[in-house]
């Protein structure tokens, strides 16, 4: 994984991502996800919680999670779009994805303690026992319009 700073910086500030995952029938699903970065002396990982918005089966049921166990290879895009062509950037990170569920996992607890101080939403949202996906970085690819 090598993240430059600037892109950490906006990795820190981006306020969404875009996640991709395939079930074992290789179609491609891809949703908005609200997302934090972590950077640990094992490498950088993505978490992500199963929040309380409304959603269109229970959260273990949920597509992205029926995927990420079937295939855990996964996909998160974050992009930025302007007017002014000269500020467009991207930057795709891959890897493999998990579910965190185990209340006691620290790792699960520090991911939502850090989703909560990127998102006041989430501080109010009952979001303790929901699963948390991460997303391990293995490559990270990019562009940036300003070079």
């Amino acid at each position: 994984m090598n993240l430059t700073p600037q892109q950490i910086q906006r990795l820190t500030t981006a306020p969404v991502g875009r996640l991709a995952t395939a079930g074992p029938d290789a179609v491609p699903h891809l949703i908005p996800v609200c997302f934090a970065l972590a950077i640990t002396a094992a490498g950088g990982h993505i978490y992500s919680v199963l929040d309380q918005k409304p959603k269109r089966a229970p959260l273990t049921q949920l597509r992205r999670v029926r995927n990420i166990v079937a295939n855990p290879q996964a996909a998160l895009l974050i992009d930025h779009y302007n007017s002014d062509w000269s500020q467009l950037w991207y930057i795709l990170l891959t890897g493999p994805a998990t579910l965190l569920t185990h209340l006691t996992d620290p790792e699960r607890q520090t991911a939502v303690c850090l989703l909560r101080q990127k998102y006041p939403q989430y501080q109010l949202m009952d979001i303790v026992a929901n699963p948390v996906i991460k997303l391990t970085i293995d490559r990270v690819a990019g562009w940036d319009a300003a070079g």
